[in-house]
């Protein structure tokens, strides 16, 4: 007997697909997950599985602007990293600001969104999510945070969409290792870190660039 054909929500459970007709639920559509800082979100997709593999959207612009908000992607990276390395926690200088929609297609990352908009009443807060191959989930840092993750498991492919280009001149970032942003990176041995973010500053020391006054989407 064969398979019948299943589609995972967000819950966890598994509903059965049966036949070709209309169904009751749209079952395309992400589940966008708030967080406990405003605009910081989770985008967990809805799954097809079947005796062949699975199915799923992982990115519409319609959806996207319509339950997120309207930004317009320009430009995709993928990082290839192995066990122990932390890359963070960057940013772009204005006028070069950035959004970033980022998912771990390949092992386990944690990754990290610390808010440096001067006068936020979340300033130095951050949101720290586990993406994996397995959960699918993606994670959207507005322009105005500090962006970071690291590899927990042997290797991690890392992707991310960008609504701005990459401008080396505007590159910024606070010192990932900062112990006062309270941060359980869960590496256990010495993490792997480029010479570059070896160098950026701690928060004390960190004069930013963002005003939560300023829309920085105008």
């Amino acid at each position: 007997m064969s398979k019948i054909p299943t589609v995972t929500l967000n819950n966890g459970v598994k509903m059965p697909i049966l036949g070709l007709g209309v169904y009751q639920i749209d079952v395309n559509y992400p589940e966008v997950i708030k967080t406990a800082i405003d605009g910081v979100v989770i985008i967990e997709p809805r799954i097809f599985e079947d005796a062949r593999g699975y199915f799923f959207e992982s990115f519409s612009q319609r959806e996207f602007d319509e339950k997120v908000g309207r930004v317009n992607f320009v430009q995709d990276n993928e990082s290839k990293s192995s066990y122990g390395v932390m890359r963070g926690l960057h940013f772009q200088r204005p006028p070069f600001t950035q959004s970033k929609l980022v998912r771990c297609v390949k092992g386990s990352v944690l990754d990290v969104a610390v808010d440096i908009r001067k006068g936020s009443p979340t300033y130095g807060q951050h949101v720290a999510v586990e993406l994996t191959e397995d959960n699918h989930r993606q994670f959207f840092i507005p322009k105005g945070f500090a962006h970071g993750f690291a590899v927990l498991t042997e290797r991690a492919v890392f992707q991310y969409k960008c609504d701005e280009f990459y401008h080396p001149e505007a590159d910024g970032g606070i010192s990932i290792l900062d112990d006062s942003l309270g941060i359980d990176w869960r590496i256990k041995d010495k993490a792997i870190l480029s010479d570059k973010d070896t160098k950026h500053p701690l928060l004390k020391d960190f004069d930013s660039p963002f005003d939560i006054t300023v829309d920085l989407y105008k």
